[in-house]
């Protein structure tokens, strides 16, 4: 049986509207700082740093709140400040970065098998889908709905405003919405504001 090599340490950034939290491959604990509607790149990457400072890591990956093409967002996050998009990780970092939509990355934590719908209840509505092993992140929720968007009756801000009874209705609502639309073998509930 050949040795394996050295396992490499990577640096996992989760970007979202309330909060940016950070995990080390092989640790158990996060850490966070908050985030919010002025937070831009390049703050992000130094108080990451700084947070991360006594963990070891060769590679940094970041799950982001908006659209990824090849390795780089294509738009400014919705809920956080301008300065994302042609923003040099690697070398803000000092090492090797992936980014990927944070809601795909939380998909394919989630995955088994089939066709797979994963919807991030957080600040923002986070979806993607998984189908046969391939995630695609897809952003629905700024689609029209009622009189606002799906993001609007089913986010953070939702909850807040409308009570958990009528925010879990239009949960339901949405959830059976999109499953007539995309007919998922599965669909997964996640984010911070399923556990609040």
């Amino acid at each position: 049986m050949a040795e394996r090599g050295p396992l490499h340490e990577i640096l996992v950034i989760d970007v979202g509207g309330s909060n940016v939290k950070l995990l080390l491959s092989g640790e158990e604990i996060p850490r966070k700082f908050e985030s919010g509607p002025k937070l831009t790149a390049a703050p992000m990457v130094k108080k990451a740093k700084e947070i991360a400072a006594d963990w070891k890591y060769e590679a940094v990956s970041i799950g982001y709140p908006g659209p990824v093409l090849h390795n780089r967002p294509l738009i400014d996050p919705y809920n956080l400040g301008k300065g994302w998009v042609g923003f040099p990780f690697p070398k803000a970092f000092g090492c090797s970065v992936k980014i990927m939509n944070d809601a795909a990355m939380q998909a394919l934590g989630s995955y088994r098998k089939g066709k797979m719908l994963f919807l991030g209840l957080g600040t923002e509505l986070g979806t993607a889908l998984v189908v046969d092993g391939t995630v695609e992140p897809v952003e629905l929720g700024h689609l029209p709905y009622k009189k606002g968007t799906y993001e609007d009756y089913v986010g953070k801000r939702s909850l807040g405003k409308r009570g958990r009874k009528k925010w879990q209705k239009h949960v339901f609502d949405v959830v059976e919405k999109i499953t007539k639309a995309l007919e998922p073998d599965e669909i997964v509930l996640g984010g911070r504001v399923c556990r609040s």
